[in-house]
């Protein structure tokens, strides 16, 4: 057992006192209890070890350290320096032993909890910082328990005055522990020693008091641990021996004695107020008439009202008491500081006449003689202060051992509580992961129970209607409120897009949801495994430049905290920013009104409506989008302003947050990354890339193109407003930032890239469609059904067989030659229309 007598520092006010105590470690709570002696039951206190570090510093003292809890920190002192160590090493060894244990952390059946925890047990640490201490037997362990404890000054200085009623039963029960070791018929005071009965009753009731506390005292001796009977010490020990053992008894008691009688004092003084204050009750419980009540009130009024001048009159009496308290101790001081003054002087003189005595006795004496005796004495000192220094170095050398083990265990502690932490997340992960996808299957039961309420019964219909209306009820803010939430599905995201769009119709509201909560439930189980290593990555680029490993980790999705900063090397790497050009073009959309400027007013409130920063007429990036979109209407003439350009500029704004950022990206979108023409009054480059598509449609899933060309679908319908704003209002933030990633960076194909993914991504669902009007309304919202933007960029970038960009280009060139001349032919047949009606005449 870990248990000895420490002193310990304790605060009585102003005043800081050493207070012997006797520790024992509980193993069960891996708490360090405190006692006044060996023998209470009742602890005084408690240390958690568990939370705890522990300190020793060679200023404060020998055998002085420190437990520091988060709570408070408790200075403790041992008897030696081997005590010391040894209750330190101690501690620190079973705090590690609780600390490592298997029931400190819940282990789930989970495989992600569980490999973590596997192997850490049993962790031996095999640095030895600091050498085994020998256990200090005589002061540690159980036999320091029969040893008597460790004086103090007072009798009353080791008494706990935070704990009264702890002591008092502590007493108590000491008290009933020596009447059940000496007393077999009950009575403490019926022993043979005392036969002889007084004739006086008092004397003899003082016999039998005498005799008891004498049978108390020899009962506390047995429990403080010494011999049981006087035979035994006459027979174990010499006279000697005897007397200074009965000698050290009797002044144990004595100091007891005292102690108790102070107890008895205070318990005297309780139970006489206690009865005052019972007589008085009784008094006016047994007055007959109220008038004999009332004058008992004012008696006692009467009495409040003279205790309470005499209070002022004594408080008055220690106001003047103080003031002449400090008088005298201003004169104190003065005289204290005259007797300095003469102490100085008197001083001065000695040293004047030390040096004059030292001068003559040089003057009298041999030099040679003077200066071996100033070496003997220099080299004296200097020896002296060395083996001062040598053990103030062996002091300092064992306290840095010491530390450096308390902070490799500390170190060895936390990396353990991290790691499980790291695994319950990784739990909690997986739980949550699982809880969406429960909710995602549930409203796509609802859907389907939505589909076929035609054929339901009255009640059943009801029953759904209930349900779906409860559905669309949830708040996704709601989920963070209950419980632990590693991610939390929150109304916005980091741009400020609402993750469940409020859509009219109640379908796509279902959808919405179920998208948002399979998207949570992807990201969740991607966190550990594909999203952590992706940060650590890109936490490792440091410069940016062209390569293949920065293009793979571009079509992997560029992580918040580094898009702004990767963008705005994407736009300046192909646009060199003019100083001043865009507050020059903002100054000229001021003083000159653009043809287009009524346009752009009209598309402003229609810009990014399912987003919270452009959802308002008084949002804040409304007018920074409005100046953008006026600046580039002045910057590019021929093109001015076309209806898609205020989402491409509104997504630039979000992300990039600088408005001449956001205009300089619109720039390098239009006039780099997509082909000339793009944007014109005819879209004639538009129109060409919906032809080229279909190519590539054609040959890269041939069976849902015979799919669309049996049911007569012009899948251009859907992607023409995909290609020209680049996806905006057509994915979910999250996977359309990663596709604008790419786009930035790679260029158009990109698109196509994609627009092919999307359509592999929902092969399946379009085939089993057989109805033209059906699959219409299907490819109206179908790019709502993309959950896993991970599995798309898989889809885009490695399951598609890749298509270079002069494969591109040429498709480009070959179709705008075709389009270019039916466009021709269609300019013909109307001009000869035209003719044809000119000379038929009104």
């Amino acid at each position: 057992k870990l248990c000895g007598y420490l002193n310990k520092l304790g605060i009585k006010g102003p005043i800081k006192t050493w207070k012997s105590r006797w520790f024992f470690y509980d193993e069960n709570k891996c708490h360090l209890l405190y006692y006044r002696t060996a023998q209470d039951i009742n602890p005084l206190g408690s240390i958690d070890i568990a939370s705890a570090s522990f300190d020793c510093k060679v200023e404060n003292g020998e055998g002085v350290f420190e437990i520091r809890t988060p709570s408070r920190a408790f200075t403790l002192k041992a008897i030696s320096k081997q005590a010391t160590m040894y209750w330190l090493q101690q501690l620190q060894m079973r705090r590690w032993e609780f600390c490592n244990s298997q029931s400190r952390f819940p282990v789930g059946r989970s495989q992600l909890v569980n490999e973590p925890l596997a192997g850490r047990t049993n962790v031996i640490d095999n640095e030895d910082f600091l050498p085994p201490v020998k256990t200090p037997t005589e002061v540690v362990g159980l036999k320091a328990a029969s040893l008597p404890a460790p004086q103090t000054c007072t009798a009353l200085q080791n008494i706990s005055l935070k704990h009264p009623w702890t002591e008092i039963q502590n007493t108590v029960y000491n008290i009933c522990g020596s009447k059940q070791l000496w007393s077999n018929n009950g009575n403490i005071f019926s022993f043979s020693e005392f036969q002889e009965h007084p004739e006086n009753p008092d004397e003899e009731q003082e016999a039998k008091l005498e005799a008891g506390l004498n049978w108390v005292r020899k009962a506390r001796w047995m429990n403080s641990g010494f011999p049981g009977l006087p035979e035994e010490l006459s027979r174990e020990r010499n006279p000697m021996d005897k007397v200074s053992v009965l000698q050290q008894q009797m002044l144990t008691l004595t100091e007891e004695v005292k102690s108790q009688k102070e107890l008895v004092k205070l318990l005297h003084k309780a139970l006489e107020a206690a009865q005052q204050e019972k007589r008085v009750s009784s008094m006016y419980l047994t007055a007959a008439e109220d008038k004999d009540r009332l004058e008992l009130v004012r008696h006692k009024v009467r009495q409040i009202a003279d205790l309470t001048s005499r209070l002022e009159a004594l408080e008055r009496e220690k106001k003047e008491l103080e003031q002449m308290l400090t008088l005298r101790d201003r004169h104190i001081q003065e005289l204290k500081e005259h007797v300095q003054l003469l102490m100085e002087k008197n001083h001065a003189k000695q040293e004047v006449i030390m040096a004059l005595t030292e001068q003559m006795a040089r003057e009298l004496s041999d030099p040679l003689q003077e200066a071996n005796t100033i070496t003997a004495e220099t080299l004296y000192k200097q020896q002296e202060e060395i083996e001062h220094l040598k053990d103030d170095i062996d002091a300092y050398k064992t306290q840095n051992q010491f530390l450096n083990s308390e902070i490799h265990q500390v170190t060895r502690l936390w990396t353990s509580v991290a790691e499980n932490e790291k695994a319950l997340l990784m739990k909690c992960a997986c739980l949550q992961a699982r809880n969406c996808q429960m909710e995602s299957k549930y409203l796509m039961v609802l859907r389907k129970l939505q589909e076929a309420m035609p054929g339901l019964p009255s009640s059943h219909a009801e029953l759904v209607r209930n349900l779906i209306q409860e559905a669309l009820q949830w708040d996704v803010k709601g989920g963070a409120e209950e419980g632990f939430n590693l991610n939390p599905v929150s109304e916005y995201d980091e741009y400020g897009f609402m993750t469940v769009p409020d859509y009219e119709v109640e379908d796509w509201k279902l959808l919405a949801k179920i998208q948002a909560l399979e998207i949570k439930s992807n990201n969740l189980r991607s966190q550990e495994v594909v999203e952590k290593p992706l940060r650590d990555r890109w936490n490792s680029v440091g410069e940016l430049s062209p390569s293949a490993e920065l293009k793979s980790l571009i079509r992997s999705g560029i992580p918040v905290e580094h898009r702004q900063r990767v963008w705005r090397w994407i736009v300046s790497r192909h646009c060199s920013h003019l100083p001043d050009h865009y507050q020059q073009l903002l100054r000229q959309s001021k003083s000159t009104e653009h043809p287009a400027c009524r346009q752009i007013e009209l598309d402003l409130p229609r810009t990014l409506t399912n987003n919270k920063h452009f959802s308002s007429p008084t949002s804040q990036l409304i007018p920074k989008l409005r100046r953008v979109l006026l600046a580039f209407s002045w910057h590019n003439p021929a093109i001015g302003y076309c209806q898609g350009l205020n989402r491409l500029a509104a997504v630039a704004l979000l992300v990039l947050e600088d408005e001449e950022s956001a205009f300089w990206c619109l720039v390098h979108i239009v006039e780099n990354l997509m082909p000339a023409d793009y944007y014109s009054d005819t879209l004639i480059t538009s129109q060409v890339d919906q032809r080229v598509f279909k190519d590539f449609l054609s040959e890269k899933l041939p069976r849902l193109m015979a799919h669309f060309e049996q049911y007569r679908i012009d899948v251009s319908l859907i992607t023409f407003n995909w290609f020209l704003v680049v996806f905006v209002d057509s994915l979910v933030s999250d996977i359309l930032l990663r596709v604008w990633d790419a786009f930035l960076y790679e260029g158009t194909k990109v698109i196509f890239r994609y627009a092919l993914a999307i359509f592999k991504y929902n092969e399946e669902e379009i085939l089993r469609i057989h109805d033209s009007v059906e699959i219409y309304q299907y490819l109206r919202f179908f790019t709502r059904m993309i959950m896993d933007g991970r599995k798309l960029m898989n889809i885009a970038f490695n399951d598609l067989n890749p298509f270079p960009m002069k494969l591109l280009r040429n498709r480009r060139s070959m179709h705008r030659e075709e389009l270019e001349a039916e466009l021709c032919e269609l300019e013909q047949i109307k001009a000869a229309y035209v003719k044809g009606r000119a000379e038929q005449g009104p």
